[in-house]
């Protein structure tokens, strides 16, 4: 099948709630190397109340308690249909306070436990420390292998189950600071911390992201064509390793 007949579907959870650090830039960065292809976007931003309806692409971005407060119940509210998108392998990708709601719960040092979706295995409670700065991890999953990005929260995040880490801290503190991993996968459920944004820096990573959401549309394996990343990988190299 021709780039040009392809076309995929993304949603973007609550941007009016959860958008810190740059976290559009995502959005931005996967519609963009889907325009270069000639791959077709649809693109729909859902607020709290809105309609749902299927994705091929689901992303969340990161805010402060409050903000997540205003958009837990809401997600739990529609948990089944989100699990069941997880199950039909549409793919997720949560930064920071999203990526804690992919999980079971987030519990804040004031206020009552938010529940999570429970995409993964995971939960998270609210640390002494605030952990801020530059991170660079290694998967076991990409090429190349490195991801890097910029943390900065005092959530501490445990993995759990099948629930695998996005991958081993180089330079940063990850998940709790004291386990050595960053993030967590399970499926085609993607959750980190590395704010940004994430994806512009981490070109290999939002293409992987994309077939894999590309595949679920069209239940066939999709290889996308090469293009220039020639500034986006400098960027990339010149951050991995560099403790802010």
């Amino acid at each position: 099948m021709k780039e040009s007949d392809l076309k995929i579907s993304i949603a973007h959870l609550y941007p009016k709630q959860l958008n810190l650090y740059g976290d559009m830039g995502n959005i931005i960065a996967l519609t963009k190397r889907c325009e270069w292809r000639g791959i077709s976007v649809e693109y729909d931003e859902i607020g709290i109340g809105d309609p749902l309806r299927e994705h091929d692409f689901y992303f969340i971005g990161g805010g402060q308690d409050k903000q997540q407060q205003e958009v837990a119940g809401e997600l739990y509210k529609n948990r089944s249909f989100y699990l069941d998108e997880r199950d039909k392998n549409a793919v997720f990708l949560g930064i920071c306070g999203g990526y804690q709601l992919f999980g079971h719960y987030y519990q804040p040092f004031d206020g009552d436990k938010l529940l999570g979706l429970s995409l993964m295995d995971a939960y998270t409670v609210a640390g002494k420390k605030r952990f801020i700065g530059n991170v660079s991890i290694k998967t076991d999953f990409l090429s190349p292998e490195t991801l890097v990005g910029f943390e900065n929260h005092s959530g501490l995040t445990y993995l759990q189950g099948d629930t695998l880490p996005l991958g081993k801290v180089i330079v940063g503190n990850g998940n709790n600071g004291t386990d050595s991993y960053e993030g967590g996968r399970y499926k085609n459920v993607f959750g980190t911390y590395l704010h940004g944004s994430l994806l512009p820096k981490n070109p290999h990573f939002a293409d992987f992201l994309l077939e894999l959401a590309l595949e679920k549309r069209y239940n066939d394996k999709i290889k996308l064509s090469k293009i220039d990343d020639d500034i986006e990988l400098k960027t990339h190299y010149s951050l991995v390793g560099k403790a802010y």
